[in-house]
C-alpha cells in the first residue's frame, strides 16, 4: 500500500499541479492577469451576486394572461371567418377557455363549421417538426351554438412558446446593458430566471425587463371629444388610453396602422432643434409601406404612438412620412430614451412578466462580503493548520500539505466548471477544511492503534490506510448524499453551498488516499523513523475505557425530554420564519452619514401604508434591516418594496434587497421539508445496504434526534429560519451520520472480530476506539466554523451558529444515541452480557479473553 509506481507518482503530482495552476489566477487581480502571457490560465471563479453585487430576479408568466390573449385572437378570427363566409351570427362571447357563437340560420351550421375549420389546424410543436398540437376544438353543446374551446395541450404549447420567446427577448434586453456574463434561463414551465452580476441599479433592470414593450401606431379618434367618451360610451372601434405621465387621456382607434414587429432598428438621440432626448426608429419595407400609406391618407390628423397601452406622444401628421423612419419625442431623459430604444430593438414580450422573487445586493455589500469571507477563510485555515501540528507533529504537517492541495483542487474545479462561488459556498470551503482533516485523523488514529498492538511502523501505516479506507468512504458518502439532495432541491446560494461541499468531499477522498499516502511513503524513505511522531498535546489518552453505555439510560432520558420540549416549543411558539417561507421583503440599508435612526425609518415607512413593517439594527450602528410583510399578490409586494426604497434612498444606501412572493415562498417551504426527508431516506437506504437494518434505523433515529433539537434551538433563540437554515440542517444531517457511520463501522468490525463479546462491552470498546477521532474531528470543524461565525459577516452568522450547535449535538448523538439504539434493537440477541443491573461489573470469561490487549 505504501509503494507507488513511478507513473502513479507522476499522475498524482500532475493532478495537484494542475489544480494549483488552474486555481492560481484567483489570487491575482484582473489587471495583473491582463498583463500576463496569453498561454497562461487566466480564468477566475465566477462570483455570486452576494459577493460582487447584482440582481437576481425570478419572473413568472401568468397562464390566465396567455389564455385571455389567445381567446381574444380566437374571437377576432371567428368574427372574421364568419363574415367572410357570409354567415349570420349572434351572441359572440368569451368564457373561461372558450368562445361561443350562435348561428342565426340552422341550415348554415355546417357551413359555419367549415368556415371555422382553419382554427383547428394543428401546429408544429416538436423539435424539427417532430410533433403537432391542435390548439382549438369545436363542438356543438346545443342546437345552433358552436363552442370554440382551447385545448389543454394547446394552452401548454402557448405557455411553452411564451416562456421561450420571453427568454430570448429578456436576453436581448440584458445584453444591451453591457453587463458581463448574465444568466437568463428557463425555470420550470412558466418562469424565467434572470441574474445580472455587477449591476448597481436593480430598479433599472426590473423596469427594463418588466415592460411588455408592445409598440403600436394608431390614429387618434377625433369624432367625439375624449371627455365625452370617458363620461359616456366610446365608439366600438376606439378606446380611451392615458399618457405615460398619466395626466392626459386620448381617444385612440383600436386598429393598428403599424405594430412594433415591423421595427428594424431604434436608437436614442437628440433633437437637432430642441436638443431634447428622442428615440429614432426605422421600419422594414412592409412597415414603411403601410406607415407611408396611412400618413398619406391622414394628413392633418393626430396619430398616437402607444407603448403597452399608454400614449407616449400624439403628434399631428403635417405631411406624409414616406421614408420608413421617424422619431418619438416626449418627456425623456437620456437614460429613459436609451432604455426605450433597447426595449424596441429587443422586441415585445409575448405576455406580462411578474417578479415573484427578487434578490439584489449592492456592490458595497458585495465587497464587504468578499473581504469578510477571505479573512474568515484565512483565520479558519490557520487555526486548523496549527491544531494539526500541535496534535500530530510531523504527520500534522503532512496532513496540512494535503489540506492545502485539497483547497486548491476545490477552487480549481469550481473555476474549471464555471460554478458560481457564493458566500455560503465560502462556508462550504471552510467546513470542508474542517471535515477534510477527518479523513487524515481516521487514518492516523488507526495507525496509532495498529502500532499499539505491536506491529512495526511500516506495517501499522500500511494497515492503517487499508482498514480506514472503508470507514472514510462510508462516512463521506453519507455527506455526499446530503449535498446532492441539497443541490437538486435547493436554489440560489444554497445550491452553491451544496456544489462546494460535494466537490470538497470528492477531493478529500482523493487527497487522503493518494497524496497523503504518497507523502507518508516519501517521509518513510527519507526520514527512516523508528517510531510514530508525537504531537505537542495528547487530547485523548490511548486505551481509554470510558463506560459510555452505563450512561445510556440517562442520555435517553435527557434526549427524550429535550426532544419533547423542542416539539412543544415548536407548536407553542413557532419558528421565526424568514421571507423565504412567509413571503415578503427584506431590505438592508446603511445610513449615508452617522448612526441609523430606527424610529425615524419605522415612522417613515409606516406612513406609506405598505403593510407590516419591522425595523431592527443589523451589524453595525449604521446598518438597519427592514422587513415588510407579504402582500396578497406578487405585484403589490413589488410595489411595496419600490415605495420603501424610494422613501429611504435620500438618506440610506440600499445594500441588499430580497423579495419573495407568496407563491414562491410556499414552494420553498415545501422543497425544504422534502429536502430534509429525502436526505434522511437516502441515507437510511445507503446505511441499510452497507450495514444491517439495525444500523440504518439507529442512524436515522439519532439523526432525527439532531434535527428535532436543531429546530428547538431555532425556536428557543428566535433565530430566523430561512433557506440557509435548511442548508445548515442538511449539512448537520450529513455530519451527524458521518460521525455515526465511523462508530458503526468500528462496531461492525468488532462484531466480526469478537463474536462472543457482550454487546454492551463491545459498544463501549468501539466508542473508546473511535473517541480520539471524534474529539479531534469535532475540534477542527468547530475551529473552522468559529472563525466563520466571528469574522464571516452578519449575513451568514446565524447559518454558521446553527452548524456549530449542530456539530455539538451530532457528536453527542453519535455516542449516546446511535450506539444505545443498537442495544434497543437487540443487534446481538442473547449477547447483552449480563442483566442490566450487572453490566457495570464483570463480563463473561470468553469476552475477557478476546478483549484486545488483555491476556
Amino acid at each position: 500500500m505504501l509503494y507507488f509506481a513511478r507513473w502513479k507518482t507522476i499522475l498524482i503530482w500532475l493532478v495537484v499541479l494542475a489544480g494549483v495552476v488552474v486555481a492560481a489566477p484567483n489570487l491575482v487581480s484582473q489587471e495583473r492577469l491582463a498583463g500576463l502571457p496569453d498561454w497562461l490560465p487566466k480564468r477566475q471563479m465566477t462570483l455570486g451576486l452576494d459577493l460582487q453585487g447584482g440582481v437576481h430576479l425570478l419572473l413568472e408568466i401568468d397562464r390566465d394572461d396567455i389564455v385571455e390573449e389567445r381567446l381574444r385572437t380566437v374571437e377576432s378570427d371567428v368574427r372574421q371567418y364568419l363574415r367572410e363566409a357570409g354567415i349570420g351570427y349572434t351572441g359572440l362571447v368569451r368564457s373561461d377557455t372558450s368562445v361561443r357563437v350562435r348561428i342565426r340560420d340552422a341550415e348554415q351550421l355546417a357551413a359555419a363549421r367549415t368556415a371555422l375549420q382553419p382554427l383547428t389546424a394543428p401546429v408544429n410543436s416538436g423539435l424539427f417538426g417532430g410533433g403537432t398540437v391542435s390548439e382549438v376544438a369545436i363542438n356543438e353543446p346545443e342546437t345552433g351554438v358552436l363552442n370554440i374551446g382551447l385545448t389543454d395541450s394547446g394552452i401548454d404549447y402557448r405557455m411553452s412558446s411564451a416562456v421561450a420567446q420571453s427568454v430570448e427577448v429578456v436576453r436581448r434586453r440584458i445584453d444591451e446593458l453591457g453587463t458581463t456574463e448574465p444568466t437568463i434561463q428557463r425555470q420550470g414551465s412558466n418562469r424565467v430566471l434572470v441574474q445580472v452580476p455587477g449591476e448597481a441599479d436593480p430598479q433599472r433592470v426590473k423596469d427594463l425587463i418588466g415592460q411588455t414593450a408592445r409598440l403600436s401606431f394608431r390614429m387618434v379618434d377625433t369624432s367625439i371629444p375624449v371627455q365625452e367618451a370617458i363620461n359616456g360610451r366610446p365608439p366600438a372601434t376606439s378606446e380611451v388610453l392615458q399618457s405615460v405621465e398619466g395626466d392626459q387621456p386620448y381617444l385612440v382607434e383600436i386598429r393598428e396602422l403599424v405594430s412594433g414587429e415591423s421595427l428594424t432598428d431604434s436608437q436614442a438621440g437628440f433633437d437637432q432643434r430642441t436638443n431634447e432626448p428622442i428615440v429614432t426608429f426605422r421600419f422594414d419595407s412592409r412597415g414603411a409601406q403601410a406607415f407611408g400609406a396611412a400618413t398619406q391618407q391622414n394628413v392633418g390628423r393626430p396619430f398616437a404612438i402607444v407603448l403597452d397601452n399608454q400614449v407616449i406622444s400624439a403628434p399631428v401628421i403635417n405631411e406624409p412620412i414616406l421614408g420608413g423612419s421617424g422619431q418619438i419625442s416626449g418627456s425623456f431623459t437620456p437614460q429613459t430614451a436609451n432604455d426605450l430604444a433597447i426595449l424596441l430593438r429587443a422586441g415585445a414580450l409575448p405576455a406580462d412578466l411578474t417578479v415573484v422573487e427578487e434578490r439584489a445586493v449592492g456592490p458595497g455589500l458585495g465587497a464587504d462580503s468578499i473581504a469578510a469571507g477571505q479573512f474568515a477563510s484565512i483565520i479558519g485555515g490557520l487555526l486548523v493548520v496549527v491544531f494539526m501540528i500541535v496534535a500530530y507533529g510531523q504527520l500534522g504537517i503532512i496532513a496540512n500539505i494535503a489540506l492545502v492541495a485539497n483547497v486548491a483542487l476545490i477552487i480549481a474545479i469550481l473555476t474549471f466548471l464555471g460554478a458560481t462561488l457564493t458566500l455560503p459556498g465560502i462556508a462550504g470551503i471552510i467546513l470542508t477544511m474542517g471535515m477534510a482533516v477527518d479523513s487524515n485523523v481516521i487514518i492516523y488514529e488507526r495507525v496509532k492503534e495498529e502500532r499499539r498492538q505491536g506491529r512495526s511502523l511500516v506495517q501499522s501505516l500500511d494497515a492503517g490506510f487499508s482498514r480506514a479506507m472503508a470507514t472514510v468512504l462510508d462516512a463521506n458518502m453519507t455527506t455526499l448524499i446530503a449535498a446532492v439532495i441539497l443541490f437538486y432541491l435547493g436554489s440560489g446560494p444554497v445550491r452553491g453551498f451544496a456544489i462546494t461541499l460535494a466537490i470538497g468531499i470528492v477531493t478529500t477522498v482523493f487527497t487522503a488516499f493518494t497524496l497523503t499516502r504518497w507523502l507518508i511513503a516519501f517521509w518513510l524513505r527519507r526520514a527512516k523513523p523508528k517510531e510514530m511522531p508525537k504531537g505537542m498535546v495528547t487530547l485523548v489518552p490511548p486505551d481509554t475505557k470510558i463506560g459510555f453505555m452505563r450512561w445510556r439510560k440517562a442520555a435517553f432520558g435527557f434526549s427524550i425530554v429535550s426532544s419533547i420540549a423542542a416539539i412543544a416549543m415548536f407548536f407553542a411558539m413557532g419558528l421565526n420564519y424568514g421571507i423565504d417561507f412567509l413571503g415578503g421583503s427584506s431590505i438592508e440599508v446603511r445610513a449615508q452619514s452617522g448612526v441609523a435612526d430606527v424610529a425615524d425609518v419605522r415612522n417613515r415607512l409606516g406612513s406609506l401604508q405598505i403593510g407590516e413593517v419591522q425595523v431592527q439594527e443589523f451589524g453595525s450602528e449604521s446598518d438597519l434591516l427592514v422587513r415588510i410583510g407579504s402582500a396578497e399578490d406578487d405585484v403589490t409586494t413589488q410595489a411595496n418594496v419600490t415605495a420603501a426604497q424610494q422613501e429611504l434612498a435620500s438618506d440610506y444606501e440600499i445594500r441588499r434587497v430580497e423579495v419573495v412572493g407568496p407563491t414562491v415562498s410556499s414552494e420553498l417551504a415545501l422543497a425544504g421539508t422534502i429536502g430534509v426527508l429525502a436526505a434522511m431516506a437516502a441515507m437510511l437506504v445507503y446505511i441499510w445496504l452497507r450495514f444491517e437494518w439495525h444500523f440504518g434505523l439507529g442512524a436515522i433515529a439519532s439523526t432525527l434526534h439532531d434535527v428535532i433539537l436543531m429546530i428547538g434551538f431555532f425556536v428557543l433563540f428566535g433565530i430566523e429560519f430561512n433557506l440557509t437554515s435548511i442548508a445548515a440542517i442538511l449539512t448537520i444531517v450529513g455530519y451527524s451520520i458521518n460521525d455515526t457511520v465511523v462508530v458503526y463501522d468500528r462496531v461492525r468490525e468488532n462484531l466480526r472480530r469478537y463474536k462472543k463479546m457482550p454487546l454492551i462491552e463491545l459498544l463501549d470498546l468501539s466508542m473508546n476506539q473511535t473517541l480520539s477521532r471524534t474529539v479531534l474531528t469535532g475540534i477542527t470543524t468547530l475551529l473552522a466554523l468559529t472563525a466563520l461565525y466571528l469574522f464571516g459577516g452578519e449575513v451568514i452568522a446565524s447559518f454558521t451558529l446553527a452548524m456549530i450547535i449542530g456539530i455539538v449535538v451530532g457528536t453527542y448523538s453519535s455516542i449516546f444515541i446511535a450506539g444505545p439504539m443498537l442495544v434497543l434493537f437487540n443487534l446481538r440477541p442473547g449477547a447483552l452480557s449480563l442483566d442490566d443491573g450487572n453490566e457495570r461489573g464483570s463480563t463473561t470469561e470468553g469476552a475477557i479473553d478476546q478483549r484486545p490487549g488483555t491476556a
